[in-house]
């Protein structure tokens, strides 16, 4: 069985940074593609960026201030964010989509919270 589970988050001011990270279990970690999602209050999860152990996408309005990058030794996706912005406070998801029983599944952590602010 899958486990994400999130970390990294917390109150930070305006053009701050932080770096979240993905820590993953019951998978072949390296095999996937994984991505990152955020939630805001009262808006619905959005994808800000896919990753595989070769390439990244990034969503247009996180390009430039979001990096993320894979440890697959550890098992382990990170997330750099800088130049944070109020409107980049969100619930951070990480997710995995894999086969189970013939059907696609969507794995996630529980979330960690990224509240900026001043």
């Amino acid at each position: 069985q899958a486990q994400l589970v999130e970390s990294g988050g917390g109150l930070v001011q305006p053009g701050g940074s932080l770096r979240l990270s993905c820590s993953a279990s019951g998978f072949s970690f390296s095999n996937f593609a994984m991505s990152w999602y955020r939630q805001a209050p009262g808006k619905e999860r959005e994808v800000v960026a896919v990753s595989t152990s070769s390439y990244t996408d990034y969503a247009d309005s996180v390009k430039g201030r979001f990096t993320s990058s894979r440890d697959n030794a550890k098992n382990t996706m990170y997330l750099q964010i800088d130049s944070l912005k109020p409107e980049d406070t969100a619930v951070y998801y990480c997710n995995v989509r894999l086969w189970r029983d013939g059907v696609l599944a969507d794995y996630w952590g529980p979330g960690t919270q990224v509240t900026v602010s001043s």
